[in-house]
């Protein structure tokens, strides 16, 4: 995987310091040579000075220094100071920090080096608490030599896939979501040699130079599922439930359902749709080993995932979705979920992931089949630790959703179902409100993105004494958990 650094499509990008120039500016540019940021520049042709790149300014640490802009300027006229307008970004899960260090290694594909830590957050539960017990001392192990990759089917019946990372992206529909970050999910998948979920709203033909890398879902309202589409794909997903809104089924409201959306679900533009709850041909394990059954018939060799929430029986599920022949057992915890899923459903129904997880991965353990199956874990993904601790605990990888938006430069504003959706152009159908995202743009954010993450949980096993990410799987006496949120050092 190579980096380069992919600017902001926007010409003001968030920071985390405001660089003040008053009235007694006189466009001298002593500010130009002082700062090697490039915080502060000159109009072409005029005497005037452009407005500071505020999101280019390290903050006061820089400013108490003799040399900055600010102790050098012959008027006085430059102050610095906190970003006020972080204090409406985000929430005590997504904090200012931990969005601004996600956009950070989308622009770089590198984690940030200084700053405040973006580790964890301050939701007072979750991976928040948890911290690696680090020993003493491990032995020498080269970063470049420790394996990432995990195999999505250990059953032996079907085809043989390992990808590089243990993520990939989660289901995010089309119509949820504009086609261009569709696409640049997909370009970006295809390019990491991973996967992008379709979501349960169809697939776009211009997604087919990507199919190897696409996995098509099936859910309860079988919008846009297609014997085509089943047959180009190397993973199929039931999606019997999301975290996100578990016992509600899906929705998209009528604004977003333009005429390309209708077609694709084969419905009526305007009019919202929504995908009942449960599937309805499915009430027993004999009638799920049916629904995989259909699919394999179509495709045969093809993998299977089964998507479900957390409930409190969330282990006997899982050993359900094995005997019915299941390659991947996806759990989708919650906190997930974009602007879209209300919040009485995230919050209050599904269990919290980080209980979901060890629950599910003991019981197969237990029943001795837990090498024959891949469990994968998503809702709440946030950071390459939280990833860590979720394979600590028992998944075998993990699956992103928020993350890969924020790293296109969603700051959850939390429009996605509103009107047009979203202002920036991720989570829309409208035409022209899609052409702010350019998905070659996006396709090199989110490969950072995946880039920073690889960096950060080579270093995190280098330090736990791990070669591999599949011998963290598990290894709970890895973690501690405090009664304090806080980063980890």
């Amino acid at each position: 995987m190579k980096n380069s650094t992919v600017e902001s499509r926007f010409e003001n990008r968030l920071g985390r310091f405001v660089v003040t120039r008053s009235e007694e500016c006189i466009a001298c540019g002593t500010c130009i040579l002082s700062c090697h940021l490039g915080v502060h520049g000159r109009k072409p042709g005029f005497n005037r000075m452009t407005p500071p790149r505020n999101f280019l300014c390290e903050g006061p640490s820089c400013a108490e220094k003799e040399t900055s802009c600010v102790a050098r300027c012959p008027r006085k006229a430059l102050s610095v100071s906190e970003n006020r307008q972080l204090a409406a970004l985000g929430d005590n899960r997504w904090t200012p920090e931990m969005i601004l260090a996600v956009c950070e290694m989308a622009r770089t594909g590198k984690a940030p080096e200084d700053g405040p830590p973006f580790e964890k957050g301050k939701s007072f539960g979750g991976f928040d608490l948890m911290d690696f017990v680090f020993p003493a001392s491990v032995p020498e192990i080269e970063e470049s030599a420790i394996d990432l990759s995990i195999p999505l089917n250990r059953r032996g019946a079907g085809e043989e896939i390992i990808i590089p990372l243990p993520i990939y992206g989660g289901g995010m529909s089309f119509g949820s979501i504009s086609l261009t970050t569709m696409l640049a999910r997909a370009m970006a998948a295809t390019e990491l040699g991973t996967f992008t979920s379709t979501g349960e709203g169809g697939y776009p033909e211009e997604l087919v130079p990507y199919a190897n890398h696409i996995i098509t879902q099936i859910a309860t309202g079988l919008f846009g599922v297609r014997e085509e589409t089943i047959k180009r794909s190397r993973i199929v997903e039931f999606k019997y439930a999301q975290g996100a809104k578990p016992g509600l089924g899906g929705h998209l409201l009528g604004d977003k359902v333009t005429e390309r959306v209708a077609e694709m679900r084969q419905s009526v533009p305007g009019r919202s749709l929504f995908s009942p709850f449960p599937f309805h041909s499915v009430y027993s394990v004999e009638d799920h080993l049916k629904h995989l059954d259909w699919i394999k018939a179509i495709h045969p060799g093809v993998l299977i995932s089964v998507k479900v929430s957390t409930p409190s029986d969330v282990d006997m599920v899982a050993v359900g979705s094995y005997y019915a022949g299941a390659h991947i057992i996806h759990i989708d915890g919650g906190y997930g979920g974009t602007g879209a899923a209300p919040d009485i459903a995230k919050k209050n129904i599904a269990m919290p992931i980080e209980y979901a997880i060890p629950k599910a991965h003991q019981f197969l353990v237990n029943e001795g089949i837990r090498e024959e199956v891949v469990l994968m874990a998503s809702g709440g993904i946030r950071t390459p630790h939280d990833i860590a601790k979720a394979i600590a605990l028992g998944a075998d990888g993990v699956i992103i959703g928020t993350a890969e938006l924020i790293a296109l430069e969603c700051v959850r504003c939390g429009n996605c179902e509103s009107g047009r959706g979203c202002p920036r152009g991720i989570a829309t159908t409208d035409t022209d409100l899609e052409q702010m995202l350019d998905s070659k743009w996006g396709q090199r954010r989110i490969v950072n993105l995946y880039t920073a993450y690889a960096a950060e949980l080579r270093s995190l096993l280098r330090k736990l004494g791990l070669k591999s990410i599949r011998e963290l799987r598990g290894k709970m006496n890895l973690l501690s958990v405090s009664n304090e949120p806080g980063n980890a050092s």
